[in-house]
């Protein structure tokens, strides 16, 4: 199975994009999971977790470069969430789907 991360601010928005996804991914028939969490724990969870790619929502932003850097240490990807891919609505939903799947 294939983990994710969505690193927010607060995890409240994250974690419905999180359950979206990874009920588009069963849908699809692939084996990938997202979760959620809050960015005070993002470099720790980066260092530690066994997620194969973690994905910064737009309000995070400000955190990018140091979990970019960290994830350049641990040889895992970070990558940021584009607006557009952070919608809960299907349009949504299939672009972060397409985005950890580019990065995977």
């Amino acid at each position: 199975m294939t983990k994710g991360m969505i690193i927010c601010v607060s995890g409240m928005s994250s974690s419905m994009m999180a359950k979206k996804v990874t009920d588009y991914f069963k849908e699809q028939g692939k084996d990938i999971e997202i979760d959620a969490m809050t960015a005070s724990m993002g470099d720790d969870e980066i260092r530690t977790g066994d997620e194969d790619i973690f994905l910064i929502s737009p309000q995070t932003k400000m955190y990018l470069e140091t979990f970019q850097n960290t994830g350049k240490e641990v040889g895992k990807p970070v990558v940021s969430i584009p607006f557009d891919a952070y919608i809960p609505v299907p349009m949504g939903v299939e672009k972060l789907a397409q985005l950890v799947e580019a990065n995977i």
